[in-house]
This record gives C-alpha cells, sequence and structure tokens, in this order.
C-alpha cells in the first residue's frame, strides 16, 4: 500500500514526473527492442497516412529510433501550444484551447460530487482504507470490482461480451515502437482487435498507430499518461482523455469512442466524464497479468497459469451463454510474445476471437461516419471463410516480413531482444500507482 502521508505521496509524485521525463531523452531510444518485423503501407493508403520514408518503419533495428512526422511536430512546437507536455500528468486544460474550455464548461456542473482518491493521478492509500467497500457510493471498480453505476444517467461498464464462445480481443499501452511482428502476425490470421492508445504513446510513436487503422483494428482511448484516473481532479481528468482523443484524430483522422482506465481506476465520477466525451468503458474480467512480469511482481509461469485459466474456462462451457474479454498489454516484447504464443490456444477453445467493439455489434466505432466496422454477423462471417481460426503456431515463420526469426535459431520463433525505455517506464509508473490496490 502507498503511505497515506502527504510527503510520500508527494515524493511518488516527483517519481512519476522525473521517470516520464526520460522517454523522448533524445537518443535513447536508438537501442530500443525490435520485436523483430517489418510494414509496409497498404495500398491504397488511407489519405491520413504517412508513408515511408518519413520513418524507418521497414528496418527492425529502427523502427524503435526517434522520427519527426509533421503534423505532430507543427502540433507540438505551435505557440500557443496544442497539446499538454508528453508523458507528464495533465495539471489543466491548455488556457488557449477554448474549445476543451468550452466542452468543460458545458459539462462540470452535472459531473457527479464525488471526491478525487488522490493528486494528479497518484492514488492516496488511506482514502481506499477508509472507503466503504461494501455500500460503495461510488461504484469504484479499484475497491468493488462495481461495473453498474449508482449515479443516475452513467452508463454500466462493459466487461464482458454478449456473444456465446466469444473472446473480446484487445491489448493496453500501445502503440509500442517495436509492434510491427506482433501486428504482422495479427494481420496474417486476419485477426482484429482492440487496442486502448495511450496519448502520449500516439504522439510518440504516429506512424506505429496509424499501422493500427491501415490493419482495421479498432482504436480506444487509455488516457494521456497512464495514471490513476480517479485520482485527477476532474478538469484533469476530462483533459486528460480530451487530449487523448485529440492526438488519435491529429494521427489517425478518427476519433475514438470507447476507452479503458489505466488499471481499471474508474468510479462514477470518472465514467461520466468519459460519457460526456462520447465513449463508453471497457473493463473485462479475465486479467493475464502479463505487464507485471518487467517490475518481477509476477512470473512468467504465473502468466501462463492465467492464460490457461481463461482458456480451461471455455473448454468447461463457462462461456456457453456469453463471452469474455481478456487484459492484455502491447507494452513490450514479453508481453506481445506471450499474446502470440498463446493466440492458437485461444483460437482453438473460443468459436469466435473478436474486437470488443465487433462484440457488440458497434459498427461506426468513431464519432466521425465515414468510418465503419464489421457487425458481429459479418465479422465471423468473414472470419470463417478465411480461416481465422486455423491451426497454427505461435512461431512467426509465416510472416513473410520477418527478418531475423530464422537467423536466431529460434526455430521460427520471434526474436526477442531488450526491453525498451518506453516499455520500462511505463511499467515503473503502473507499479506505483498499482502499489495502493496492492
Amino acid at each position: 500500500m502507498l503511505p497515506s502521508s502527504s510527503a510520500p505521496a508527494a515524493a511518488a509524485a516527483s517519481l512519476l514526473l522525473l521517470l516520464a521525463g526520460v522517454v523522448r531523452a533524445d537518443g535513447t531510444e536508438q537501442s530500443e527492442a525490435a520485436f523483430t518485423g517489418s510494414w509496409s503501407s497498404p495500398s491504397p493508403s488511407p489519405p491520413f497516412l504517412a508513408t515511408p520514408p518519413d520513418a524507418p518503419l521497414a528496418d527492425p533495428n529502427q523502427e524503435c529510433a526517434p522520427y519527426s512526422y509533421g503534423p505532430v511536430s507543427a502540433a507540438m512546437s505551435a505557440s500557443p501550444a496544442q497539446f499538454p507536455a508528453i508523458w507528464q500528468p495533465v495539471s489543466a486544460l491548455l488556457s488557449s484551447d477554448s474549445e476543451g474550455q468550452a466542452k468543460y464548461n458545458a459539462i462540470k456542473g452535472n459531473i457527479p460530487n464525488i471526491q478525487p482518491k488522490g493528486t494528479l493521478g497518484v492514488p492516496d492509500s488511506a482514502i481506499l482504507d477508509k472507503y466503504n467497500g461494501a455500500s460503495d457510493p461510488d461504484c469504484w471498480w479499484t475497491a468493488s470490482t462495481c461495473t453498474t453505476p449508482k449515479a443516475s444517467g452513467v452508463q454500466p461498464d462493459v466487461a464482458a461480451v454478449p456473444e456465446p464462445m466469444t473472446l473480446g480481443y484487445g491489448f493496453d499501452d500501445g502503440p509500442n515502437c517495436s509492434h510491427n511482428a506482433f501486428y504482422q502476425y495479427l494481420a496474417d490470421k486476419k485477426q482484429k482487435a482492440t487496442m486502448f492508445y495511450v496519448g502520449s504513446n500516439v504522439l510518440d510513436w504516429p506512424l506505429q498507430a496509424q499501422r493500427a487503422v491501415a490493419d482495421g483494428h479498432e482504436i480506444c482511448v487509455h488516457s494521456w499518461s497512464h495514471r490513476s484516473m480517479t485520482a485527477f481532479n476532474n478538469e484533469q481528468a476530462f483533459a486528460e482523455l480530451w487530449y487523448t482523443q485529440k492526438a488519435i484524430k491529429l494521427v489517425t483522422g478518427y476519433t475514438p469512442t470507447c476507452w479503458r482506465p489505466p488499471l481499471g481506476d474508474v468510479d462514477d465520477r470518472i465514467r461520466f466524464i468519459a460519457q460526456s466525451l462520447g465513449m463508453y468503458n471497457v473493463l473485462w474480467k479475465y486479467n493475464s497479468n502479463d505487464w507485471e512480469v518487467s517490475s518481477g511482481a509476477a512470473t512468467p509461469a504465473e502468466v501462463q497459469a492465467n492464460y490457461d485459466a481463461l482458456i480451461s474456462a471455455a473448454g468447461s462451457g463457462t462461456f456457453a451463454t456469453a463471452g469474455a474479454i481478456i487484459l492484455a498489454h502491447e507494452l513490450n516484447n514479453y508481453t506481445m510474445q506471450t499474446a502470440l504464443d498463446n493466440y492458437p490456444k485461444l483460437a482453438s477453445a473460443f468459436k469466435h476471437i473478436v474486437p470488443v467493439g465487433v462484440a457488440l455489434n458497434k459498427t461506426q466505432p468513431y464519432a466521425e461516419t465515414n468510418y465503419t466496422q464489421a457487425s458481429f454477423a459479418e465479422y465471423i462471417g468473414s472470419a470463417s471463410s478465411s480461416s481465422t481460426n486455423s491451426s497454427s503456431s505461435s512461431s512467426s515463420s509465416g510472416n513473410k516480413n520477418s527478418t531475423s526469426a530464422q537467423a536466431a535459431g529460434d526455430s521460427g520463433a520471434l526474436s526477442i531482444r531488450s526491453g525498451s525505455v518506453i516499455s520500462a517506464t511505463l511499467v515503473v509508473v503502473m507499479g506505483v500507482v498499482a502499489a495502493v490496490v496492492a
């Protein structure tokens, strides 16, 4: 548990800011891990899609090298600023952001009167210790795993999918600069997923975010700085979501209508704010805990046991009347490789694996009306005809763009290198925030 005194909390906040500051330090990512693989932009390209050589995406040894992308560079260097500092928790809406200010002013009088549970994204364990989890007046997921709001007019969370024997498939914390082979594996399997993107990552790695749209994945919001959402005040929480939506819109051309709170930390106050921005909340009931391996809080064996438990539940008929949603991550090479290792098992255990929005029949996943995704019936019909769930292994030997798997002498398995700066930083941040619920 985090100490309840203000001094340790302030120290934790300072640590978070210090860690965030190393993410885009010049040159630090030149030696980042490259999850072996490459990408060529689709033909024809969407009109917003940048193409190499704007960034060295075609070379797995260079895909994590820092690069400049015109629209992002212009937005970040504009005066007045269009976005807050990357990886810093948002302390307030930008004074120059008249659109954001107007939207916030229009809703702030209706936000449920629930006090923040920390300061600037850092949770206060004393609040959790004193909170009445039995009556749970705030429907605070961290305290009670509540998903049915107590506040009037607030939409319930999506923690499962309604379709039997169906897995709502998705990954948090992207886009990861080294995700090309992971995404190529999914593309080769004709498998789409829901990607919960951190706003700061989107501006750090815009071309990687664009690939998700080009590949047909569904993009959702995962906050700006990946802090505890209930530990922000109203304006800060609004800004964390608002600027992430704006970043995704800038880079991809689309505004998400779904989101997931980091660590699941949400209450009715935060739900209302997100709902006011046109987003519904996606949680889960099956947690791989894959992100905890890098911090030492979990072992690979424990993560595999979590995957195996989900697979076993599918085999025992647990999902005969309604499906499941799994929590997994695009965080680092380990989490992506583990997802690949388990994909064939999941495909054998579940009748269908689909993006969450597809399972909910949300054919318009973005605020813009010029994009539609398949309904559930359309998706599974297409998957069936293309043998999405055909027998396969977690090897990338079928990835025509893989450049070093065989050379690594790993019998076709993807070659894994050392962890990335972004991944390591985010794991530590997640660990500090998660301490309040330990």
